[in-house]
């Protein structure tokens, strides 16, 4: 009988990926039931081709005469707390929560405390709260696997190393767009420019925080809750082919390497069929199709947001929440044209050396944590605090 899916976050890149991998595999695999945010158009497009048993739109301001409540045999949920309710129902195996954003929070805590195999996408979940999603993890005893690309090589090359014999972990970074432009230069980069990658098709506001090597910052925070290593043990390297995807330095002085060709489809695959092997989902890539690969240490004048990242872990408490937070809040105004993209870090740095960190034992407490850092990145904007600088 074919393994129950719920995907959150169906129309996004990471949601296309997965049901890539849902249509090579119709007898491993069955979409239960999936969300989007607004896209109603992708929804009636996926409810047609996959028939799930329900199809939730969280977003608050839907249209709800476009779908209605029921499409056949897909029952229509509405609501950012219809996720939460969704992800309880007994009858889903796996969940991939591909939402992006802290409104994946909620309902990736439900998947857990209901004991659902998760594939977890939304690194901010772990980013804004991981002492508290870690220990709901343990109590509820829920197999957690990552679906980023970077944290999904890790997850495989540490299964199967003693963790004795490890000594350092690293992610890799394409570097972005803007590698290779004059620092002096950064300062004028436009919204389009902005939005474009040199290596992954992705949502606006991930495609923002990789040029920035925000998202990377990011995924150190998710790397030490996942695996458990303090800052200081977690790397990161400019490589600009993105074909190497995470290494591990043994103690001994040498390294593994998970290497494959940049497609999503390779870790999602890994994170649906886990524990058992992967059947081939592409053609493969030998190492004489690689071509140069290079790797560098990443300039923190042209990166500022990477150290940022790597100072509020080592903080703890709600600071990685805090930068997540300012983050978005920054982004958003960025994609409004309203700041500068170098304007970005400034905010997240001026939100960071502004609020005081707390070390909160309940989901609330996060969620306080992030909505101060909202407020605080609009009032910096209307104060002109950062602007100016």
């Amino acid at each position: 009988m074919a393994t129950t899916v719920c995907l959150l976050g169906a129309s996004g890149s990471v949601g296309e990926s997965t049901l890539k991998v849902l249509r090579t595999f119709p007898e491993e695999f069955r979409l239960h039931s999936f969300s989007v945010h607004s896209n109603l158009q992708k929804a009636l497009e996926i409810q047609k081709e996959f028939s799930p048993s329900f199809l939730c739109v969280s977003s608050e301001n839907a249209d709800r005469s476009v779908l209605g409540n029921k499409i056949g045999k897909t029952e229509i949920l509405y609501g950012e707390s219809a996720l939460t309710e969704l992800v309880k129902d007994s009858s889903i195996e796996i969940v991939i929560t591909a939402i992006v954003g802290s409104v994946g929070l909620r309902p990736t805590i439900a998947a857990i405390k209901s004991g659902k195999r998760l594939g977890i996408a939304n690194k901010e979940t772990l980013v804004t709260s991981g002492p508290l999603i870690n220990s709901l993890i343990r109590k509820h005893n829920t197999k957690v696997v990552p679906v980023d690309s970077e944290h999904n090589a890790l997850f495989q090359l540490l299964e199967s190393i003693k963790p004795e014999a490890v000594d350092k972990i690293i992610l890799t970074a394409s570097g972005g767009s803007f590698r290779d432009t004059p620092i002096d230069q950064l300062p004028l980069i436009t919204k389009e420019q902005a939005l474009h990658h040199p290596t992954w098709s992705m949502g606006p506001k991930i495609t923002i925080d990789s040029n920035g090597m925000i998202n990377k910052g990011l995924e150190v925070i998710e790397a030490h809750f996942l695996f458990g290593f303090p800052y200081e043990k977690i790397g990161v390297v400019i490589h600009p082919q993105s074909i190497a995807h995470g290494i591990v330095e043994l103690k001994d002085g040498a390294s593994f390497v998970y290497a494959s060709y940049p497609d999503m489809i390779f870790p999602i695959a890994h994170s649906l069929f886990h524990p058992e092997p992967v059947p081939q989902v592409l053609r493969s890539h030998p190492p004489k199709e690689w071509g140069k690969l290079e790797f560098k240490e990443p300039d923190s004048k042209r990166y500022p947001g990477l150290a940022l990242a790597f100072k509020a872990g080592k903080a703890g408490g709600t600071a990685p929440s805090i930068f997540n937070a300012a983050n978005e809040a920054a982004v958003e105004l960025f994609l409004k044209e309203e700041i500068r993209f170098v304007d970005i870090p400034q905010y997240i740095s001026a939100a960071l050396d502004e609020i005081p960190i707390t070390y909160p034992d309940t989901l609330e407490g996060y969620e306080d944590a992030d909505r101060i850092a909202r407020e605080t990145v609009g009032n910096l904007k209307s104060r002109k605090v950062v602007s100016a600088c």
